[in-house]
């Protein structure tokens, strides 16, 4: 755990104070599953997934290092954003979920599960941006999970759906 605290004091300046983001584009790692993040870094690192900042960054790990940052961020509480959200929109972003079966793979409450990352709290600007990804195959790093479930998207689905995800503990 320690190794993996003081990997991620370089993090910090992004992901913030215990990987707690305040910035609407950059995730929060708080409470993310290991096993997600670690998949996440490797596929930055192996290109898999493509990110102007996080590939030269995950470039730099090793593989011990990933491991230690995945098990550090999976240990962190996340924090609260702060967002307040359209109830309106926060119905129509809950009876989208239920109707696309999200929690099949995030876990009620989108808390995660192995490579279904925990969604719930997460910034709703981030969500949007992954969500947008996904439906122009420009995040390809999913097995086509995400992929085919974001191509049955509107736009007003997608800010419906970040609006319920970030109103989420």
């Amino acid at each position: 755990m320690e190794a993996g605290r003081r990997k991620a004091e370089l993090c910090a300046p992004c992901h913030g104070v215990a990987s707690n983001s305040s910035v609407g584009f950059v995730p929060i790692l708080a409470g993310q599953t290991a096993r997600y993040t670690y998949l996440e870094l490797r596929d930055f690192k192996d290109g898999r997934r493509e990110d102007p900042v996080m590939s030269p960054i995950a470039a730099t790990l090793s593989r011990e290092d990933m491991l230690h940052l995945a098990e550090y961020y999976a240990a962190q509480t996340p924090g609260r954003t702060g967002f307040r959200a359209d109830p309106a929109k926060v119905a129509a972003g809950r009876a989208k979920a239920a109707e696309m079966l999200c929690t099949m793979c995030h876990l009620g409450g989108f808390s995660g599960q192995n490579e279904a990352p925990r969604l719930a709290g997460q910034h709703p600007e981030y969500v949007v941006k992954q969500l947008k990804a996904f439906k122009a195959r420009s995040r390809t790093n999913d097995a086509g999970a995400m992929t085919s479930v974001a191509q049955l998207l509107s736009e007003e689905d997608i800010e419906n759906l970040a609006a319920y995800i970030a109103s989420l503990d």
